[in-house]
């Protein structure tokens, strides 16, 4: 790293804190804390919204897929977030918004207790919070050992580094500095990328090697469908993207609630969508020529890493190593304060009686707490890896099984379409959805492997979720489910016709 290197990735840490002291001053009730009182810039959300989607696993797993396989990581990772996010730029973004303008939500599962009752809400609250504590604590490990690969730190201090500061900003600042840290990182991330794309292309005669590199690797690194990454595999993704980026990754779903309209949050997501069309064209670069440059590595994930270190000056690599910490503390932060949210709003209220009277100071200084607690909570876990050997690892798999079952109660929920499923259709749709992840994780797993690669490869990604999402619309369709209460919710998000004017969340007309 060397010294000016450590002193950027100081530098990077002490603005990071320092945003978070001033967003302070604009918090004032748990509202602002959680949602930015609704007065996010569509611009900010966006950027936070793409900054949030991923973390430094591009920099170590993705690395080692464009490695391999060349050109279908884009295909299969930013092309099916891009279509994702112009389907929720049409559909689930504004009512997201809506939803805080006409209900008076901060947390995402706020408004399944109406649409869908009590129980389903705490089912998919309960569940979602407890394994995302797991999530979060494997990204600090990650992130830790990316710090102890470019600079020697031991897990242990890299751990309370990463999660220190986080927890830090985010306690103190709350969504406002989340997003605008994201928007910080993004800046941040942007030098690192273009300064090594840049070094990459110097390395290998200029800007000529942009199309000419794919006729100095092997055939397959140029095509759309590679390897285990075919054509159903991709499709499998669009859905999977589809109900993680628009809000069943609750984190990504406060960049649009935090929107002032429906139409601001449409121009987030878009924002969002044009960001994963574009970017990933430069950050992903070095990783596809990394063969050239690299021949024969035994590890593949260590190309970007390695590729840094070779070809950039010591104060560049500490740039780029505080762009790859830039994407887990987006996301890290961001999943605290919507998984805080989620305990505020939708847990505590059924656990304690007094919390559904609390007054706003109360409610901001118990959503705090929440904050830290949580970040808190996930780096002892990070900090335990170790201990946790192969159950850290299976908690995590369930986690990402989740995402689908849980995603597709809350996004279809919004929509007309899919208003007679009921609470039936959501819990059981949920059952089904982790009952076929088992299955085909565990007792069938032997039985996919003998698909072939390819398919069985895309049949474990796929079946959960499908499986969930047909067992949704059935159950709708053979015992339609009828409730005022809910159907008057669907309704009231169809357009930006009418506003809320208060915190109180009273819709009145707008002039």
């Amino acid at each position: 790293m060397g010294t000016f290197g450590w002193l950027v990735v100081i530098g990077y840490f002490v603005v990071m804190v320092g945003i978070g002291v001033w967003a302070k001053s604009r918090i004032r009730d748990a509202r602002d804390f959680f949602v930015a009182g609704g007065r996010m810039p569509w611009w900010l959300a966006g950027i936070s919204h793409h900054m949030s989607g991923y973390s430094a696993a591009v920099f170590v797993g993705y690395a080692a897929v464009a490695y391999q396989f060349g050109f279908t990581l884009y295909v299969w990772w930013a092309l099916t977030i891009t279509f994702a996010m112009f389907v929720g730029a049409a559909l689930f973004a504004p009512r997201w918004s809506r939803l805080r303008q006409r209900r008076g939500i901060i947390s995402p599962l706020e408004y399944l207790s109406t649409r869908y009752g009590v129980p389903t809400q705490q089912l998919l609250a309960w569940s979602g919070t407890a394994l995302k504590v797991f999530d979060v604590g494997a990204k600090w490990a990650a992130t830790a050992i990316l710090l102890q690969v470019f600079a020697d730190v031991p897990l242990f201090w890299g751990i309370l580094l990463t999660g220190g500061v986080t927890l830090v900003y985010s306690t103190v600042g709350g969504l406002w500095a989340d997003a605008l840290t994201d928007f910080g990182q993004f800046v941040i991330q942007l030098l690192a990328g273009v300064t090594l794309f840049v070094a990459v292309l110097a390395k290998l005669g200029g800007v000529p090697a942009i199309w000419g590199i794919w006729d100095r690797l092997p055939e397959s690194h140029a095509a759309p469908f590679n390897g285990d990454y075919t054509v159903g595999f991709v499709l499998a993704y669009v859905l999977i993207s589809t109900l993680s980026y628009n809000g069943g990754t609750w984190n990504l779903a406060q960049r649009f609630i935090a929107a002032p309209t429906g139409a601001a949050a449409r121009r987030a997501a878009l924002t969002s969508a044009v960001l994963y069309l574009i970017w990933p064209l430069v950050l992903f670069f070095p990783m596809w020529a990394a063969p050239l440059l690299l021949p024969n590595l035994s590890d593949p994930s260590q190309s970007y890493a390695l590729l840094t270190t070779q070809l950039l000056p010591q104060g560049l690599v500490g740039l780029v190593l505080a762009g790859m910490f830039a994407h887990t503390m987006a996301m890290t932060s961001s999943d605290a304060n919507a998984i805080s949210a989620v305990v505020l709003r939708d847990i505590l209220p059924t656990v304690w009686k007094g919390a559904r009277s609390m007054g706003g100071r109360l409610e901001l200084t118990i959503g705090r707490i929440s904050v830290c607690a949580f970040i808190a909570l996930s780096m002892v876990i990070a900090l335990a890896s170790d201990s946790f050997g192969g159950v850290l690892g299976l908690i995590v798999l369930w986690f990402g099984a989740l995402v689908g079952p849980i995603a597709i109660p809350m996004l279809l929920g919004m929509l007309p379409a899919f208003r007679r499923c009921g609470p039936t259709a959501a819990i059981v749709s949920w059952a089904v959805g982790l009952v076929v992840f088992a299955l085909v994780k565990y007792p069938l797993a032997d039985t996919i492997i003998g698909m072939g690669a390819h398919l069985g490869q895309t049949f474990t990604v796929a079946a959960p979720v499908v499986c969930s999402l047909v067992v949704f619309v059935v159950i709708g369709l053979v015992r339609p489910w009828r409730d005022e209460g809910s159907d008057a919710l669907i309704d009231a998000l169809a357009s930006d016709a009418e506003r809320a004017d208060g915190p109180s969340g009273q819709v009145t007309a707008r002039a």
